[in-house]
């Protein structure tokens, strides 16, 4: 009967939640941009299937009769400089844009919660330990500190991954830490505690279940940076390289011809990384305001000011026997 209840009240949270969510037009917009990079991905072998005679993977099949083509009815996106199609790259690397934001999501998220979880709940020695640890990695710029792990590790996509995902673990950490201090005190806990819980039950059943807002919102929010850093690792050289069709890596790729006027090289892998990026943040702040309604006034538009003001002033009005016109 207890389990009966709390999957109803779980059903009922998560669709308060997303009825709240759904009322943001930009949260929307920029969930649906995430939904069209999926299928994007999910159908990038039948946008451009490869060559099994060749062995060759449908991004990097190459017509050197039709190299540098701008944008046709043929090839919508057109062709770089060794005759592959821009679109077919393109569709193909949204495959590892979105796995290296997953993969870093899961190792920062995964680690940071771990050593948060522990420097807040026990404290002590071991708060100290962990949090000056982190303290040296947040003392660096995280695309600074991907570089040097990168350089030092090799490029490679698992390369990428383990050096960017490093370096958002204190962000994490920080975070449930903070959560941890103010829900480890309350009386739910005191009273588990009481009944002879362990301290990794209290930890994983009691405390971290109610932390899950603010790492889910920051998870969204930090797989855009995550997607961008991987890119602009890509971009100076020491992450994904040709013929990988990362984005980073055919900005990157295409710088050297923008000059001669072949825009699109660089035009499309540019809004493709700037939609995702966007569609991650309003999403992130959708979900934030979602899971935390008070939050909600701070995008308030001047619009929705000046409604909120009108009717407060009839209120005002009705109360004191007056008319607003």
């Amino acid at each position: 009967m207890n389990n009966q209840n709390n999957s109803e009240k779980k059903q009922s949270q998560f669709k308060e939640i997303w009825k709240r969510f759904r009322k943001n037009p930009l949260a929307m917009v920029g969930l649906v941009i995430i939904i069209l990079m999926f299928l994007l991905a999910a159908t990038a072998d039948f946008i451009a299937p490869g060559d099994p005679g060749l062995g060759l993977p449908g991004f990097n099949l190459q017509d050197w009769s039709r190299a540098r083509q701008f944008p046709s009815a043929e090839h919508p996106f057109g062709t770089d400089n060794m005759g592959r199609d821009v679109l077919a790259r393109i569709a193909h690397g949204s495959r590892y844009s979105l796995a290296v934001g997953f993969v870093v999501i899961a190792i920062g998220m995964t680690s940071g919660v771990a050593l948060g979880s522990v420097a807040g709940f026990f404290g002590g020695i071991a708060d100290n330990i962990i949090m000056r640890i982190l303290d040296i990695i947040l003392a660096m710029p995280t695309i600074l500190l991907a570089i040097a792990i990168a350089a030092t590790l090799g490029a490679g996509l698992t390369n990428v991954m383990i050096a960017v995902g490093i370096a958002v673990i204190p962000s994490y950490a920080r975070i449930v830490k903070a959560q941890v201090l103010q829900i480890k005190e309350q009386e739910f806990v005191e009273a588990a505690r009481s009944c002879g819980a362990s301290n990794f039950r209290l930890i994983t059943r009691h405390v971290l279940p109610n932390c899950a807002a603010p790492i889910i919102v920051e998870a969204t929010m930090g797989m855009a940076s995550a997607i961008l850093s991987a890119a602009g690792l890509s971009f100076i050289g020491v992450g994904l390289q040709t013929p990988i069709p990362e984005w980073g890596a055919m900005l990157s790729d295409g710088r050297l011809l923008m000059l001669a006027g072949y825009w699109h090289l660089t035009v499309f892998p540019g809004v493709f990384i700037a939609l995702l990026i966007f569609a991650l943040n309003m999403m992130g702040d959708g979900l934030r305001d979602a899971f935390d309604p008070r939050l909600r006034g701070a995008g308030m538009t001047a619009k929705r000011f000046k409604r909120l003001q009108m009717q407060r002033l009839r209120e005002e009005s009705k109360m004191s026997g007056g008319a607003v016109k």
